[in-house]
């Protein structure tokens, strides 16, 4: 008996771990709103990314409701030649528009999702559900300190781990 309710402890433990660390979106996005340049400010080092600078992304609407997803960077350093790629983001969640699939090589999709947004569309949180990836978005190049303290506190109540973010 004494097995079973260890057990049975474990499982609750993990299964309120698990709970604890499911990532959410924002409850609404204005795509309207959304569309337009963002500077990368912030991110988790990838290794798509591992020689860009003063990487921005600018998302336009297209006829049959896809979003053309165009970045761009600055090869090896911050004076380095520009880099860019071309891709297509689709909104998989209609409900809030939060929930996107990009991508940059068809017919493979990763996920896209808005975990935070400022009230006027200043600043965009971007992962996915496993928390691997996290861009942080802004519609300018730096941001101020008031907002960087904000979106840091709004990271970490979500769980992720601030220090390992690069700054741009």
């Amino acid at each position: 008996m004494r097995i079973y309710l260890l057990l049975t402890l474990i499982l609750m433990s993990f299964n309120l771990l698990s709970a604890k660390n499911k990532l959410t979106t924002v409850s609404q996005v204005d795509i309207n709103r959304y569309l337009g340049k963002w500077y990368e400010v912030g991110r988790y080092p990838n290794r798509f990314q591992k020689d860009c600078y003063l990487s921005t992304a600018t998302y336009t609407l297209l006829d049959n409701g896809k979003i053309e997803v165009f970045n761009e960077c600055r090869k090896d350093n911050p004076q380095g030649k520009y880099k860019s790629i071309r891709g297509k983001a689709k909104i998989v969640d209609n409900k809030t528009n939060a929930k996107l699939k990009v991508t940059f090589f068809w017919p493979f999709y990763g996920d896209y999702w808005i975990v935070g947004i400022g009230d006027q569309y200043e600043y965009a949180l971007v992962s996915e559900p496993s928390m691997k990836y996290l861009w942080i978005l802004s519609r300018t190049p730096q941001l101020d300190i008031v907002t960087e303290a904000k979106i840091y506190k709004t990271l970490k109540e979500k769980g992720f781990d601030t220090d390992r973010i690069i700054k741009q």
